[in-house]
């Protein structure tokens, strides 16, 4: 199987740096990287061309405007030409074996998609700690929406079960990954690697840490949330019409955390684990 590494990148050619070397490090070797520019400084760009000059494995692509990274996210995908297909971040890295224990989870047919525990580290991507939310969820649930963030990097998929999806909705400025998680989760199975293969770098230029966006981004998980729940033919959710629900994150959130909740949802983790 081939593996396509896709990389939505705008401005981040110097933590690109240590991505790239994270990449060439993979002891699976069948991959190739898509990157697509979204309208970088000329100077980023150079930087971006300098750094995969030479290698025929990266491939770049430059958006003819600022497009946003829904646009940027969903070109990537169009253009890969691999089986298999993750998004890695251009400020974050990958550990070795991320590819080959991702790859390998696909000789079951039944599973669409992966996804794994992640590191969190400091800007200059030592680590920290790992992310406490991740873990192993149950399939098929029409009221699961993620709202813990348990499905999360490093998240890959079949190229093919996408194109059964709606695909990436290009309209949003973020909220792009928990819309094409929900949207895999509803075709099939998805299988959690208990093990870390990445590495989520905060620093203060990232977009969750810019507190300037923090109105968008709820904005953007409320449309997700919505958006699901019309694909998923449900009006009504827990005893409230959806369309009278102001925050959906929110009242999810506070649904799914009740004393109750998270009690059977314990139980169910337990379950699953046997």
């Amino acid at each position: 199987m081939k593996f396509s590494i896709l990389v939505a990148h705008y401005n981040n050619a110097t933590f690109f740096r240590e991505c790239f070397e994270s990449i060439i490090k993979q002891t699976y070797t069948n991959w190739e990287v898509i990157i697509v520019d979204d309208y970088s400084s000329e100077s980023e760009k150079n930087e971006l061309k300098e750094l995969i000059a030479g290698d025929h494995r990266f491939v770049l692509f430059e958006n003819e405007k600022n497009r946003g990274v829904g646009y940027t996210k969903k070109r990537c995908v169009e253009l890969a030409t691999g089986d298999i297909c993750g998004f890695v971040d251009p400020d974050d890295a990958l550990t070795p074996d991320a590819l080959e224990e991702s790859i390998k989870i696909y000789s079951d047919s039944k599973i669409v998609a992966t996804y794994s525990q992640f590191y969190i580290c400091d800007e200059n991507l030592a680590i920290n700690k790992l992310f406490p939310y991740s873990k192993k969820i149950k399939n098929g649930r029409k009221t699961f929406f993620n709202i813990q963030f348990d499905i999360a990097h490093f998240f890959t998929f079949r190229k093919e079960i996408y194109h059964t999806t709606e695909g990436i909705d290009e309209t949003l400025t973020s909220s792009v990954d928990q819309d094409l998680y929900l949207k895999l989760y509803e075709k099939g199975n998805l299988f959690y690697i208990n093990k870390s293969l990445y590495l989520y770098r905060i620093h203060t230029n990232g977009v969750s840490q810019d507190k300037k966006k923090k109105g968008k981004l709820h904005t953007n998980w409320h449309i997700v949330l919505y958006n699901t729940l019309k694909r998923r033919q449900i009006q009504m959710l827990y005893n409230k019409d959806i369309n009278t629900i102001e925050s959906l994150p929110k009242f999810i959130f506070d649904k799914q955390n009740t004393l109750i909740s998270k009690i059977l949802r314990k139980i169910s983790c337990l379950k699953i684990r046997k």
